[in-house]
């Protein structure tokens, strides 16, 4: 009854209380809140959450249900994290030149900016409170803070794009979560790592790589008793033609377990069902009693609430059962699909696995990221409503879900419209993926090579950023679709294997072409370096020019660049546009250059691709350098 009196409660003052408004500009542009962080104070009483398109954090509180103060922050908010005391909140903000914000919570305002790398996000604090560390997300680095001086005091390089992050409990170790695969995709095993640092030392002190095919990593939580690691990401079936969508054929969705003691991959386990996917899971967090633990599925909007000790016990269970039968002793890590060079448990393909141990549940908003867990009550964030959905644990299995507003409704733009159905795995077939599953961080690329049979089948490709494909036509590697307008309609029927009216592939097209570059982690405040700057004279002197030309550095025209191989021998590839080209390793049509040096020199037979041959080792540092600056 008592819950049921907080529903009203709230659906009371939801209806009276007025929120931080959205407005509208002279053209008609909507300034949506779009919620993607959650953090709660430790009586729960606060939830602060941070508003990426308002570039704002919000006051909510969870006793009136409603937001009570906003902060502006001047800046897409990422990440928050909040001192044991509560007194001071952290919140990363992105951008080439990254920010922490620190928050006074008595007062509600910023009391110091501390510089960090390129678009921080995921801020975790030390147990004492006293360090504060930072994924620079496209510096492929880690920060370290003093947080008594507010001063940045460390960098810590890892792999590709790290993304999340979280600490032990006795503050020992540090992991931090790879969003995409670092590698050239044309290897046997391409797969997102999860590093793991000494934080007395700040050295690596292992890098766990997670099932092969493992990619778009989103979430990452240590238990509460310190003894695991709970990983989200996406378990991609790219070794095999995409012919069809049932039973995961082509995405699967995933949560890996690491166990802490040993440093290794312990399992991983399917979140979808036989014949219902579980698209893009995102945020992970554990109840304080480590009872549960709960993902977010940003694709088809759901929450997975899974009991911890079933769920251990059913693996062990497996593993035992499958050396009964004479399976031997698993090897974690190891990979596959359950082929004969398979020497996994095989959990990972079992679509059934997680059947009587977890409780999927259907939230009332769109695009489900972020959530926060306060005693038996759990907040989840989305992304697309700028609303939350609370879910009480305590009814379940059928739990209570009530829908809080952040703001009100705002008018949908076509360009919103077509973001939100790029992300929508329900407009899938059985609901296995969503376009941003192999197009990840708004519309680029997930590190993977796919047969998608536009060209025949047997003859996988690299995945291609779709940043400004609109504008350089024609669309594919290979240039098999005379337009993006073409591929997009495709990819609909042949992707996700539905017919869907027009009006949605338009939107889709509108939000597709409103994407801007990130400006380059290799520019000196925002311009080029001196290495570049020679590299500049280099790429004319190559002849790298006369293809890559023009402010989007493409002719729009194909090559053979002899580089083909197999059923591709001879083939004519697509001039891509250099823009942004420092985000989409790794390189050429099958991804089997994992730097531009490895194009420019490795995998350029006869100079068909630049005249690189006879320069300098220094040149070619250069020329590089000017590309990546792109």
């Amino acid at each position: 009854m008592k819950f049921m009196k907080d529903i009203f409660l709230m659906t009371v003052l939801l209806g009276l209380t007025g929120f931080t408004p959205i407005t509208t500009d002279c053209s008609g542009a909507v300034d949506y809140l779009s919620p993607q962080a959650l953090v709660s104070s430790e009586n729960g009483n606060l939830l602060y959450i941070a508003h990426g398109s308002a570039e704002q954090v919000a006051v909510f509180d969870t006793n009136k249900g409603k937001v009570i103060k906003t902060i502006a922050v001047g800046a897409e908010p990422t990440g928050l994290d909040l001192s044991a005391d509560g007194k001071r909140l952290y919140v990363t903000c992105a951008g080439p030149k990254g920010l922490v914000c620190v928050i006074r919570t008595d007062k509600n305002r910023i009391i110091k900016r501390i510089e960090v790398g390129h678009s921080p996000r995921s801020p975790v604090l030390s147990g004492d409170g006293n360090t504060l560390y930072v994924c620079n997300r496209f510096n492929n680095d880690v920060s370290v803070i003093d947080t008594q001086k507010n001063k940045q005091i460390a960098r810590i390089g890892l792999l590709r794009e790290t993304f999340a992050a979280d600490i032990t409990p006795d503050g020992k170790w540090l992991f931090v979560g790879n969003h995409l695969p670092y590698g050239p995709a044309s290897a046997d095993f391409v797969a997102s790592r999860v590093c793991v640092i000494n934080t007395k030392t700040r050295q690596v002190g292992a890098s766990i790589s997670l099932p092969n095919g493992s990619t778009g990593l989103h979430g990452l939580v240590v238990s509460p008793d310190g003894k695991y690691v709970y990983v989200s990401h996406i378990l991609a079936r790219y070794t095999v033609p995409t012919t069809q969508l049932e039973r995961g054929w082509v995405n699967t969705n995933a949560l890996s377990i690491i166990d802490v003691s040993s440093k290794k991959l312990f399992d991983t386990v399917l979140l979808d069902d036989v014949d219902y996917g579980a698209a893009n899971p995102w945020g992970v967090c554990c109840t304080k009693d480590g009872k549960y633990v709960c993902v977010t599925h940003a694709g088809t909007h759901e929450l997975s609430v899974i009991d911890t000790a079933a769920l251990l016990e059913k693996i062990k269970n497996f593993y035992s059962e499958k050396k009964a039968k004479g399976g031997g002793e698993p090897q974690y890590g190891s990979g596959g699909y359950g082929s004969a060079l398979s020497t996994s448990s095989g959990v990972e393909n079992e679509l059934s696995f997680l059947y009587g141990v977890r409780h999927r549940i259907m939230l009332n908003g769109k695009g489900p990221r972020a959530l926060a867990i306060v005693g038996s009550k759990v907040y989840v964030a989305e992304y697309f409503t700028d609303s939350l959905t609370l879910v009480d644990l305590d009814k379940l299995p059928r739990p209570k879900t009530v829908s809080l507003s952040l703001g009100p409704k705002a008018r949908l733009s076509e360009e919103r419209k077509g973001e939100m159905l790029f992300n929508d795995a329900t407009i899938c077939f059985q609901k296995w993926h969503s376009c941003a599953s192999c197009h990840p961080g708004q519309g680029r690329t997930d590190g993977m090579n796919w047969d998608l049979l536009n060209d025949g089948i047997g003859n996988p490709k690299n995945t291609k950023s779709l940043l400004l494909s609109h504008k350089t036509p024609p669309a594919m590697v290979t240039g098999v679709r005379d337009s993006a307008e073409a591929a997009v309609r495709t990819g609909i029927k042949h992707i996700l294997f539905v017919v869907r009216p027009e009006e949605e592939a338009l939107a889709m097209d509108a939000y597709l072409k409103s994407l801007k570059p990130v400006p380059s982690p290799y520019l000196v405040k925002g311009k080029l370096s001196k290495s570049a700057k020679r590299g500049q004279k280099v790429f004319e002197k190559a002849g790298c020019v006369r293809c890559h030309t023009g402010s989007l550095y493409t002719d729009l025209q194909k090559y053979d660049i002899g580089i083909g191989e197999g059923k591709d021998e001879g083939r004519e590839f697509d001039t891509p546009t250099l823009v942004e080209i420092w985000r989409t390793a790794p390189y050429l049509y099958d991804g089997r250059a994992l730097t531009i040096e490895e194009v420019l020199t490795k995998y350029n037979p006869g100079d068909k691709h630049g005249a690189t041959s006879n320069l300098t080792k220094g040149e070619i540092g250069d020329l590089a350098e000017f590309v990546l600056s792109q």
